[in-house]
């Protein structure tokens, strides 16, 4: 069965992975990214979601034009601060933009779906809830995206709408390798985190997003899936 999605910040790395994915799949995608691009594989509103007027202005125009089905909260900021260093207008800024086009889609999109009895609601966090150096304001966003999720998944359990999370680890992609260029400390630091000795490409992270999205995940709510190589559960011995 065909579905509408809207995933934002689709323009790049897992947004657009996962775009690409769903567009394969048949269904269509509405994305919402800052700047436009050529060749998307489906509808890309522009809009700056820092902006919560002009993000409120969007959704109420995507809502009107299409029966949304589902949304993934994807765009993410990090402003990467150690302890000492952090500036109140850095956490102010990461928070914001992590968290409030989260609620404000989620919110857009709900009376639709709660009308069909179907939706799907995912949230992308990352593996930096369970502590990164220099991620204060950005691991509290993230975590805060997993606590969203669990509460939203009980209040909406029997309304045939689930909400899950996706928390991916180092991946390969442009907010990615902006903090942690080749050869650098982070780099090595992330890298050797992860027992299967790689970073995840996007396509891998977009696979386990497009499953919570699927008709085969209806069973499963309020729950975060680590997509992280095993980053999660510590390094191997060896």
């Amino acid at each position: 069965m065909t579905r509408n999605f809207l995933v934002t910040g689709a323009s790049k790395g897992i947004g657009l992975a996962l775009s690409q994915r769903l567009a394969r799949e048949g269904h269509h995608v509405v994305g919402l990214a800052r700047h436009a691009m050529p060749g998307f594989p489906g509808t890309l509103v522009p809009v700056d979601l820092a902006d919560p007027n002009a993000t409120s202005a969007t959704l109420d125009d995507v809502t009107s034009r299409f029966a949304l089905d589902g949304v993934v909260n994807n765009v993410g900021l990090v402003r990467p601060q150690r302890l000492g260093e952090i500036a109140l207008s850095a956490l102010d800024e990461v928070l914001r933009v992590n968290l409030h086009p989260a609620l404000l889609a989620v919110q857009a999109l709900l009376p639709g779906m709660t009308e069909r009895g179907w939706g799907r609601i995912v949230n992308i966090s990352s593996l930096t809830i369970l502590g990164a150096p220099e991620r204060t304001a950005y691991a509290a966003a993230k975590a805060a995206l997993v606590s969203f999720s669990r509460s939203w998944a009980l209040e909406l359990a029997a309304t045939g709408i689930t909400v899950n999370a996706v928390a991916p680890g180092p991946t390969e992609t442009e907010l990615f390798r902006a903090n942690n260029q080749p050869g650098s400390e982070g780099e090595r630091r992330y890298l050797s985190g992860v027992p299967m000795r790689r970073f995840g490409r996007p396509e891998e992270i977009a696979a386990a997003i497009a499953f919570l999205l699927s008709e085969d995940a209806a069973f499963i709510t309020g729950q975060t899936i680590h997509a992280d190589g095993g980053a999660s559960i510590g390094k191997t011995a060896f």
